[in-house]
């Protein structure tokens, strides 16, 4: 038996940061995202060789063991590995499973559009779908959640697996004690046209490094007045990025995006560069409203708010500044899954 499975990636539009322990266990977040057309993508095939075989096609990498109850993190596939051992252990009887194994993202690790949290999520929705598992969309990304952050110990918020189970435009809330609370937001089929006409998506090509979510958190447990005015500022514009979307209010959601940039770039020092300035700056010579980084920052994806009449001459424009504009499309659904026997 194969089992193929797909999870969306997502944009994150507003209040990223504050899904981030310890903030949101001391002061609640917020975000506002929406899942796009690209994906993380898991092939599962049964065997009955007693093995256990990963392999990344788009990172070259793969691992190959004979089936134990736990495998070693090692620093080598190590979402792999903590799926794995997670799924043996609460939910087969602590009995080895053989398998084999197939994953590849649309985005590469650090791109901020969530890409190891979605493939954590494709992954244990391929064993939800080959061991039958009652588990639902919050349970689906908790689990997910916990995996990653807790097993395999890669720091970072909680919004991108939820986004990837349960997929659409979202506007989550983020409590103490892991709690989250998914609100779907209904959004008229003219307004996703018109955002979609609006935005450009660009690839820088810079790598974002961990350390900018350890500086948030440092920033966070230390009080730095500076940063925790900015979390604030950044949640309250997923309040009012909501209502723009909602109304499709394009001029809205573009100052509120260039408005939650200037409050993000004060939560940590990393979070913008010389390199992401210039793009920046460019963006806005070719006709850009606004835009932000996605993710923690550093690097990976910038978004950028543009009249759909000007939008070539800005595509045209990202595209001789080393980076590359990718086309997407927003999506409604989450993480799917099906069998071929």
């Amino acid at each position: 038996m194969i089992i193929r499975t797909k999870a969306p990636l997502r944009l994150g539009l507003a209040g990223g940061g504050t899904d981030l322990s310890p903030y949101c266990d001391e002061y609640g977040g917020n975000v506002l995202n929406a899942t796009i057309d690209m994906y993380a993508y898991c092939t599962l095939e049964v065997t009955e060789c007693n093995r256990v075989v990963f392999e990344t096609t788009d990172r070259n990498e793969s691992f190959e063991s004979k089936s134990i109850t736990t495998l070693e993190l090692d620093g080598k596939l190590d979402l792999h590995k903590g799926v794995y051992n997670k799924i043996v252990k609460d939910f087969n009887d602590n009995q080895p499973l053989s398998l084999k194994m197939i994953t590849y993202s649309d985005a590469p690790a650090g791109s901020g559009l969530g890409s190891s949290s979605t493939l954590v999520v494709a992954m244990i929705k391929a064993y939800v779908e080959w061991l039958n598992l009652p588990l639902g969309e919050y349970d689906i990304a908790k689990l997910a959640f916990d995996i990653e952050r807790e097993d395999v110990g890669i720091i970072g918020g909680a919004q991108d697996q939820y986004a990837a189970t349960f997929g659409g435009f979202n506007f989550m809330e983020f409590y103490d004690n892991k709690r989250v609370i998914v609100n779907p937001l209904r959004i008229k089929n003219w307004i996703i046209d018109e955002i979609e006409a609006s935005s450009v998506l660009y690839f820088t090509g810079i790598t974002r490094q961990a350390s900018i979510i350890e500086e948030e958190k440092a920033n966070t447990v230390s009080r730095n007045a500076r940063a925790l005015d900015a979390m604030n500022h950044v949640k309250q514009d997923a309040f009012a990025m909501k209502e723009a979307v909602l109304k499709g209010n394009i001029k809205s959601l573009s100052r509120i995006l260039n408005q939650s940039w200037e409050s993000k770039k004060k939560m940590a020092s990393s979070i913008t560069n010389p390199e992401i300035d210039k793009i920046y700056d460019a963006a806005i010579a070719y006709g850009a409203y606004s835009g932000k980084i996605m993710g923690a920052g550093g690097g990976g994806f910038m978004l950028f708010m543009v009249d759909p009449v000007n939008k070539m001459k800005l595509v045209n424009g990202l595209n001789r500044e080393g980076g590359r504009v990718i086309n997407f499309h927003f999506t409604k659904g989450g993480s799917r899954g099906w069998k071929i026997l």
